[in-house]
């Protein structure tokens, strides 16, 4: 269950990400106008898939943060080719570590 909510978690943040990526693309770097079809279809993608988390509650945004937080630096790293610095791992680590307090908590409120 804990492992398919993560997942859920980064699957979301990735949608949101590229939905929020591709229009900065066009509107700061210049890109093409079409990349505004697929960022709505992943900013819809988002909003469904927030759907399908455990509970639309203020827990399950406050756990999904941390995991966005990391997947945001991720994203930094890989897709836009930013070195990070030990500053943002420790803030990636204790995000993580706050998201998981938050869910192992879940069943004990």
């Amino acid at each position: 269950m804990l492992f398919n909510t993560v997942v859920l978690f980064f699957i979301t943040a990735i949608a949101e990400i590229v939905g929020c990526f591709l229009p900065w693309l066009w509107l700061k770097k210049g890109g093409p106008a079409w990349l505004l079809l697929p960022a709505a279809l992943s900013l819809m993608t988002f909003v469904w898939l927030l759907t399908l988390h455990p509970a639309a509650s203020g827990r399950v945004y406050a756990a999904y943060g941390g995991v966005y937080v990391v997947t945001a630096l991720l994203w930094l790293r890989v897709v836009e080719g930013i070195r990070l610095t030990v500053w943002d791992w420790s803030g990636a680590l204790i995000a993580l570590c706050g998201m998981m307090v938050i869910v192992a908590g879940w069943g004990r409120a």
